[in-house]
């Protein structure tokens, strides 16, 4: 590419929005043009309406942009939303509607029956909805941080075994909640056996992700059982997952691990910039993965596997780590976005 796509970022003062900021700094394919965020931010320098709460120092030309409204009169016809759940439906269908392509990692959208919930690994085909929106523009989601996690690490084996049963416990992370987040006075000595909505999510979003692209529409998977409990520990980035899986036919150890180690999709296969090169990863070693060690493998966008033994329940479990903010969050929305280039659907706004 000569050029490069401009995009927008919406609720870019919040920790998403810092997030897609900051990866998206140098990025070959995508440049930042404009930030939008609530009224009380608009009209001011970005530096001056956020607290900037990213590791890298923010560039200088994105901390001089002045915030605008969340309206549809950007110039950047390619918007990343970081929106609150409280406002994102409204604002990013106004978006689309007026012409612009909207990926989210907001929820509003994911259940819309013509919008994609996107893992590209893992359902590229699904992106084909975007034909059939009723809008000038349109709206791809990304799933729920836990559940990508999740669902990176059990397509391989669903493909090669089909999955009977699921049983996840997550012990997610602190940023998950946003900043300022969870109360020290909450989390320190403490683990929170409660993340509003996120059990629901972890056990609805894999039927439209794994179902299969018919007219118009995803034919949910509804022959797989999943049960999820999810939990807030004293962890800033990583979210860690305690899986139990039972099969129609219980393979090998080593096949599931081949499956692991064999496994990729699309972005692999198109290099895509923010795709990694093994998009997982599976550990022998009994004390891995852990949030400080893997969380940052592939520059966050891998999912790191481990202690997979036989399960006297089910017929195996083992460990799932992704990094919360990055693959879960604003790095797999940029995935998205590069797929779609990739596939063409980026092609009118160019």
């Amino acid at each position: 590419m000569n050029e490069k796509i401009k995009v927008g970022i919406l609720g870019a003062t919040g920790s998403v929005g810092q997030k897609f900021i900051e990866l998206l700094n140098d990025h070959p394919w995508f440049e930042i043009s404009e930030v939008g965020a609530s009224e009380r931010s608009a009209g001011k320098k970005y530096i001056d309406a956020t607290n900037w709460i990213m590791k890298n120092r923010l560039q200088k030309d994105i901390a001089e942009l002045e915030v605008k409204e969340c309206i549809p009169n950007f110039e950047a016809k390619l918007i990343f939303s970081g929106l609150d759940s409280a406002v994102a439906d409204e604002i990013e269908t106004d978006f689309a509607n007026a012409g612009y392509f909207v990926i989210s990692n907001s929820r509003n959208h994911r259940f819309d029956k013509d919008v994609p919930l996107m893992i590209p690994e893992v359902n590229a085909e699904h992106l084909k909805l975007i034909d059939v929106q009723p809008y000038k523009g349109g709206i791809v989601t990304n799933p729920n941080c836990s559940t990508i996690g999740m669902i990176l690490a059990l397509k391989p084996l669903h493909d090669a075994f089909k999955i009977k049963k699921i049983n996840v416990v997550t012990m997610q992370a602190l940023s998950g909640g946003g900043y300022p987040g969870v109360s020290s006075m909450d989390i320190l000595d403490n683990v929170l056996p409660y993340i509003g909505g996120e059990e629901e999510k972890m056990e609805t979003e894999p039927r439209k992700i794994l179902g299969k692209l018919g007219d118009g529409e995803i034919e949910f998977e509804n022959n797989i059982i999943i049960s999820a409990q999810c939990n807030r520990v004293a962890v800033i980035d990583g979210h860690l997952e305690t899986i139990q899986v039972e099969f129609e036919k219980k393979p090998m150890k080593e096949e599931i691990i081949e499956a692991w180690n064999n496994f990729k999709g699309e972005p692999q296969e198109l290099k895509l910039p923010f795709a990694p090169l093994q998009p997982i990863h599976y550990f022998e070693e009994n004390n891995l993965p852990q949030p400080k060690l893997q969380r940052d493998l592939e520059n966050g966008m891998a999912a790191s596997v481990g202690r997979l033994r036989e399960d006297p329940l089910f017929h195996y479990k083992f460990i799932v780590l992704s990094h919360n903010t990055v693959r879960g969050a604003a790095g797999g929305t940029i995935l998205n976005a590069e797929l779609m280039k990739a596939k063409g659907y980026l092609d009118k706004i160019l």
